[in-house]
């Protein structure tokens, strides 16, 4: 095909939570992630200045390179290799853009996906572009905000290239591509969490590629199809941890006790399952004031096994406490220690409700949104498609 068919288009990705399975997953038990409707939004124009820029205003970053300049460092790289990581390139890229090995800097790692990308993508024939990236998601928090990035990135760089269709018709507002553009999608964003991560799951590149609900076992990621959109509250307690160690402890404790920890573990397994269970009759049947009550009796489940396993905190016992006075079901997501929670919406939740519960969080110093689970993945969009807010980010550079 070919390339740079469009002078500019948009695409967006959902961010991740795990709904269900953290630390049991590390140990081959059974997890439930699913998208998030905070998106990140990407704009790409092609240009004729000779020139490569990435504006990502979320982390106040701005840079450009000469075409002429990142050319040379393709010499002696296999051409638009996707087989595994091109460690040879990589170095080249650090050393001309002075970020050391031992950097994990958010803007170093950000910028150095962007460079690999663009050249192992347009390594035939380095296109004049513009990439504008803007993001609801905090980063750090667990949500997979780099994933979302990569995943926008892979599909924005490919489209433009020529090796996927652009799937917009001019009559949609949003489209998606086909399985096997989705699966390249996919692949190439897995290459850029690497870079940013080093030895990532897959999981959250696979949530931002396909969205819905991906079900997680040792190793092997299964997309659901036709599962129910949830509304959430998404609640950012802004509490630092450290994945590292919380992960540790809990194999601390796993060594320490077996004979308790190994049944906690596959009890959390079969929540798990019974909510994939769930959902997929609340998709087939459509969703019931029972099947809302299932869901919520997991999260309860779930919160307290976490706990057991060491990996609460008091901010999300606020959470609980808070949102539970109001007949709200909350429980960590991800590493907990902080971080972030989840709080179930159900359908005939009272708007005044949740405006009050927001409220309280927010009085608790944490950041809270509404939003859904569930979401589409990655998506090509019209210009129509996107709120005049994020129009006016993307466009301002």
């Amino acid at each position: 095909r070919a390339p740079m068919q469009t002078r500019e288009f948009f695409v967006s990705a959902p961010g991740k939570v795990i709904l269900h399975g953290e630390h049991s997953v590390v140990h081959g038990q059974v997890a439930l992630a699913v998208s998030l409707n905070l998106r990140t939004f990407l704009r790409l124009q092609s240009t004729s200045s000779g020139e490569v820029h990435i504006n990502l205003p979320n982390i106040d970053t701005f840079l450009s390179w000469e075409i002429t300049a990142l050319q040379p460092l393709l010499a002696g790289s296999e051409q638009g290799g996707l087989k595994d990581l091109d460690a040879d390139l990589l170095k080249r890229l650090r050393e001309f853009t002075r970020i050391s090995e031992d950097s994990t800097d958010t803007r170093s790692m950000a910028v150095l996906a962007f460079l690999y990308m663009y050249l192992s993508v347009f390594a035939e024939s380095l296109a004049s572009i513009t990439v504008s990236v803007w993001s609801e998601l905090p980063t750090g928090a667990g949500l997979g905000s780099s994933a979302a990035y990569n995943v926008c990135l892979s599909a924005a760089l490919l489209s433009a290239r020529g090796n996927i269709s652009n799937p917009l018709t001019p009559q949609q507002e949003s489209a998606r591509w086909s399985k096997e553009e989705m699966e390249l999608i996919n692949r190439w964003a897995f290459m850029g969490e690497k870079i940013i991560h080093g030895n990532p799951s897959g999981v959250d590149n696979a949530v931002g590629t396909w969205g819905g609900f991906l079900r997680y076992h040792a190793g092997n990621i299964t997309p659901l199809s036709w599962v129910p959109v949830l509304r959430i509250l998404l609640t950012n307690t802004k509490v630092p941890r450290s994945t590292k160690v919380l992960v540790s402890g809990v194999k601390d404790k796993i060594n320490k006790f077996p004979s308790v920890m190994k049944p906690v573990l596959e009890s959390v397994s079969a929540v798990s399952c019974v909510c994939e269970q769930t959902l997929i009759e609340m998709a087939e049947r459509g969703p019931s004031a029972e099947h809302y009550n299932i869901l919520e009796e997991l999260i309860d489940i779930n919160q307290h096994h976490l706990n057991v396993m060491g990996v609460g905190h008091s901010s999300l016992d606020t959470l609980c406490r808070v949102t539970l006075a109001r007949g709200l079901h909350s429980k960590l997501t991800g590493a907990g220690g902080g971080g972030c929670g989840i709080t179930l919406l159900r359908p005939e939740t009272d708007t005044t409700v949740i405006q009050s519960t927001v409220e309280e969080l927010k009085a608790c110093g944490f950041d809270c949104w509404e939003t859904s689970i569930g979401a589409p993945g990655v998506q090509q969009h019209s210009s129509a498609a996107l709120s005049q807010h994020i129009l006016k980010i993307l466009s301002s550079y």
